[in-house]
């Protein structure tokens, strides 16, 4: 295919949206570590900012690179992509660089690579692979058990190397395997055990345990009929009880201290406030701060003194909430909501199974750390140290999401290709 023929055939649409996101987040990374008496450049790469619009040259020059890949590539080499990944994060565990108490970093001279990045594209790959025959069904458990293990081998390497935070964003790949047909009961059972463990952290155990009796008497009473449903009934009650009774096991005997801290702070803001709650407390000072309006570009107080720490990564978000408000703040989640909805209607449009599973695992994987990454910064959620898509900085995460896009954008252009291929 002709070039000019390929540049018709691209979704314009996201990458301009692509573009957008990137630009802003360069602009903040920029505005985050600003000092007003040093006299500082966009274009000097001796910071954050400079260095960042070195990752972004380069993710471009990745994104063109793609469009010019055949399209068969990503499907005929899935299973070797994910291969060399998992073997790079099997070589962190031996020679990796320990960063943050992380040791999920190659170092190369002054810079440094996160396989685990890289394993999100890997492992949506491997999974839309497999999932892309039709005689695979999600409501086979054969089917479905090595699907989850395709997902669970690099979330487990992950949690090796201590990122758990990263490990966790391997979850959002059920979203495409929800969309292919996996029973929706996995997916309830999976959100009611994490209420019942946070309800857990908020309300007396004793109170929670008589509360399921209650509950599951009231439900044989009303409900169990058959022995199917007593079973169904009597089932649900072992497993919610099972959850409470094991959160404080799960507190103290598998989480580390500091993740810990991280998860109680969540219901008790102030239980650590000069420690593991001092981000989330300067960062919503920051946002809050910020008003409707905001207070201009680079003119951030909290930013300035740098009260909030990692602030040009994790925390970009209350950046944008101090220095634009309210105003900033939406247009931002505007920007990312479009970009979401556009790339799952290019999902619905793809002719190939394996073309619509990655769509879907890109939309989970670019969601996921959109709604998380918000939510830890407004105290929403446990801080688990995973950056906002495009604007936090860092080479590994921009090279990933690009790649993981720009991929899609590509299957995309070739939709109608890979149906008379087939």
């Amino acid at each position: 295919m002709r070039s000019d023929q390929l540049s018709q055939k691209i979704d314009w649409t996201s990458v301009l949206l692509f573009g957008a996101l990137v630009i802003a987040g360069w602009l903040n990374i920029y505005a985050a570590e600003y000092d007003p008496e040093v006299e500082q450049s966009l274009f000097d790469f001796g910071t954050s900012a400079g260095k960042q619009l070195i990752w972004i040259f380069t993710s471009t020059a990745i994104a063109f690179t793609i469009f010019f890949f055949d399209y068969k590539f990503f499907d005929s080499f899935a299973y070797i992509i994910y291969g060399i990944v998992m073997a790079m994060l099997l070589f962190i565990l031996i020679g990796g660089k320990e960063v943050a108490g992380s040791k999920s970093w190659i170092g190369i001279g002054g810079f440094g690579l996160q396989p685990s990045e890289f394993a999100k594209f890997a492992t949506a790959f491997a999974l839309a692979k497999y999932l892309d025959n039709a005689n695979r069904k999600l409501s086979d458990l054969n089917t479905l058990g090595i699907a989850f293990a395709i997902i669970l081998l690099p979330m487990a390497l992950t949690v090796l190397q201590g990122d758990t935070g990263t490990a966790l964003v391997f979850a959002a790949l059920v979203v495409p395997m929800f969309r292919e047909g996996m029973p929706p009961l996995l997916i309830i059972v999976a959100l009611s055990i994490f209420v019942v463990f946070i309800l857990t952290l908020l309300v007396s155990q004793t109170v929670l345990l008589a509360g399921i009796a209650i509950v599951t008497l009231l439900a044989l009473g009303l409900n169990a009929r058959t022995p199917k449903r007593l079973v169904y009934i009597i089932a649900g009650a072992i497993v919610v009880t099972s959850v409470v009774r094991s959160v404080d096991f799960i507190l103290t005997d598998v989480l580390k201290p500091h993740q810990q801290k991280r998860v109680l702070s969540l219901v008790n803001p102030n239980i650590d406030p000069l420690g593991v709650g001092w981000n989330v407390t300067q960062s919503k000072i920051a946002i809050g701060s910020g008003g409707f309006a905001g207070k201009g570009f680079l003119e951030g107080t909290q930013t300035k003194f740098d009260f909030v720490p990692e602030q040009t990564t994790d925390f970009i978000f209350c950046t944008i909430g101090e220095e634009h408000g309210w105003i900033g703040s939406i247009l931002m989640l505007a920007l990312f909501t479009t970009l979401l909805l556009r790339l799952v209607y290019l999902a619905e449009r793809q002719k190939s199974t394996f073309s619509r599973v990655f769509g879907y695992g890109v939309v989970g994987i670019i969601f996921f750390h959109f709604t998380v990454n918000i939510a830890m910064t407004i105290g929403l959620f446990p801080v688990i140290g995973i950056p906002l898509p495009f604007f936090s900085y860092g080479g590994s995460s921009l090279w990933a999401f690009t790649i993981l896009l720009f991929s899609f954008l590509k299957l995309d252009a070739f939709r109608m290709q890979v149906l008379q291929r087939r």
